[in-house]
């Protein structure tokens, strides 16, 4: 096929579409649904995990954290054996901190979740369900999380199980709205607490981060709460290229200090940021198949659409397709010409489809707090496939244009 009858069928295409504009748009609308659909869920996850990975950024690119299960875990799934493992505990904390060169600050955190959710309240105002964090002083640095106003928990407050707290910036606004939160006394789940510090803003789509936070001494919470005592070890390595080492390092300390067999596996769990990420990398694997699955229909049936109008196109111009046999087009140029045709509306489609995903990208950018994103892949993949379709369907109805007897053609009204 050469570039000239290529265009010559890209134009009899276009005056085709053009010369039945309703039949046309109605076929174009399959398409066009099939492939907004792939651009604008893809930018919705493509944005959705570019908000988690930044999430995951700000815990820092060199802590690690250690836990009694990695954070993947199928409680449905464990053995006896695991169903048994001991908790974290603080003098695993000491003996990590004494005993791993690699590591500066290691922070024992307990994260309390009461079953109907938390309850803050001061006033008659109630905080949006926080979350409430035992924690020592070491947080400060092992997390980076600075304050704007007051002081942080000592190892005074922890000691002597004080009732004080230090609140998010969500949770201030919530309770706070118009005054100073400093020195005031709210309750955390009915019990009374003293505001010593406000934690400083962060930007993140997740309510539950620091902003949305009520942090109470250690100690304090082990009191209240003392049939809660699993404890995570937020770990902050002296560098990031000592991660490995660290890891290694805690593994050992933590093998010897719990008693594990050389010949068992560890009964802790060591992760990081990259298995947060693999695992945030397989929720969005379902989505995308959930994607695909979606789309399809759109774009099956976009496909049937445009089979349908091409055999109406063949029906409607056997005399055309008589007369140009007659003058000498061959059958290739009959079927070149409905298959382009067909292509043409299935890309007309496309490129539409293309156009609205990412005008739908745009507007989840400015109206939610996801990052916009739009992957160049996908749009290609959209475009490519929409012409696909419109080649796959085309086939049929090309076929028959080009079978066509030019003797009956030219007798058809």
């Amino acid at each position: 096929m050469t570039i000239m009858e290529m265009k010559e069928g890209i134009s009899l295409a276009l005056h085709s579409l053009l010369s039945n504009k309703f039949r046309s748009s109605l076929t174009i609308l399959g398409v066009l649904i099939g492939v907004w659909s792939v651009i604008a869920m893809s930018s919705l996850i493509k944005g959705l995990d570019n908000a988690v990975q930044g999430s995951i950024d700000e815990l820092g690119s060199n802590i690690l954290f250690v836990s009694k299960y990695p954070p993947e875990v199928d409680y449905d799934d464990l053995s006896d054996e695991e169903r048994n493992r001991k908790g974290i505990t603080i003098e695993e904390a000491m003996a990590i901190e004494q005993n791993c060169p690699s590591v500066a600050a290691v922070s024992p955190e307990n994260h309390y979740w009461a079953p109907s959710g938390n309850i803050i309240k001061y006033k008659g105002r109630k905080a949006n369900r926080p979350a409430v964090v035992g924690v020592l002083p070491e947080y400060l640095k092992v997390r980076v999380t600075p304050l704007t106003a007051g002081r942080f928990i000592s190892q005074l407050d922890n000691e002597t199980r004080a009732a004080v707290c230090v609140i998010g910036s969500d949770v201030k606004a919530a309770l706070f709205p118009d005054q100073d939160p400093l020195g005031e006394q709210i309750r955390v789940n009915n019990n009374r607490f003293t505001v010593i510090g406000i934690f400083e803003k962060k930007e993140s789509m997740f309510d539950d981060g620091e902003n949305n936070k009520v942090a109470i001494p250690l100690e304090t919470l082990m009191k209240h709460y003392p049939w809660d005592e699993e404890l995570t070890l937020a770990v902050s390595t002296k560098s990031l290229d000592k991660i490995d080492a660290a890891r290694e390092e805690i593994t050992l300390a933590l093998r010897k200090l719990r008693k594990v067999p050389y010949d068992k596996d560890n009964d802790f769990a060591i992760y990081g940021q990259e298995n947060l990420r693999e695992m945030v990398g397989n929720i969005t694997k379902y989505i995308y198949i959930a994607m695909i699955v979606i789309s399809s229909v759109g774009l099956m049936v976009g496909g049937v659409g445009v089979m349908n109008i091409m055999l109406v196109s063949v029906t409607e111009r056997t005399r055309e397709i008589g007369v140009r046999k007659a003058i000498g087009a061959r059958r290739r140029n009959i079927l070149w010409q409905f298959l382009i045709e067909a292509m043409t509306l299935s890309g007309s489609g496309g490129i539409l489809g293309i156009l609205a995903g990412i005008l739908t990208a745009l507007l989840i950018g400015a109206a939610s707090p996801l990052p916009f994103g739009v992957s160049p892949l996908y749009v290609t993949l959209g475009f490519v496939v929409a012409v696909s379709v419109g080649l796959v369907a085309g086939m049929y109805p090309a076929y028959r244009a080009a079978s066509v007897d030019p003797i009956e053609s030219l007798r058809y009204e």
